[in-house]
């Protein structure tokens, strides 16, 4: 059975099958989430990144977790907001296609950060509503397998429009 769960806290430090990261088309790092996971990883992740050439946005790709607690990080790539119809419909893949892909890796546990919120500019409360609506679609198409999905915040902003959004 999958359930979901919203909290506030430093990704980097939780312990599940898998993370993942908001990262840029390059997935060499950058800033905000991206670049503290790589800090946490350590210089292995940077290493395994540099043999995936790349990722598209809307798509995702995994690599070994290195020095974090989680086993996995999936590396996803957000849309940068424009307000164009294709905004929603990417970061919605964001999350769909990283929990295909943990699925496709055994993943039970994943933490998701708010994607695209940051520099990349999605306003918070348009993003937590596609971002919600796309990990119940993916539960309801996957009634069959047992998934925890956290939603991890930063801030208590998006704490409370997660839990507004989710009612959790």
């Amino acid at each position: 059975m999958a359930g979901i769960r919203v909290e506030k806290g430093d990704i980097t430090k939780l312990s599940v099958d898998a993370i993942v990261n908001a990262a840029n088309s390059t997935l060499l790092g950058g800033g905000g989430v991206d670049g503290a996971i790589h800090r946490a990883a350590g210089p292995e992740l940077l290493a395994e990144c540099r043999t995936l050439g790349g990722c598209r946005t809307g798509e995702a790709k995994i690599t070994g977790g290195y020095n974090l607690p989680a086993k996995y990080v999936i590396h996803t790539v957000g849309p940068i907001y424009s307000g164009s119809e294709s905004d929603p419909e990417n970061l919605y893949n964001c999350y769909l296609n990283s929990l295909n892909l943990a699925r496709a890796n055994d993943v039970h546990s994943i933490a998701f950060p708010c994607i695209s919120t940051g520099v990349y500019g999605y306003p918070k409360d348009k993003a937590a509503q596609v971002s919600s609506k796309a990990v119940e679609d993916w539960i309801k198409s996957n009634s069959d397998y047992d998934m925890e999905i956290i939603f991890c915040c930063f801030d208590d902003r998006s704490c409370g429009l997660y839990k507004e959004i989710l009612n959790v």
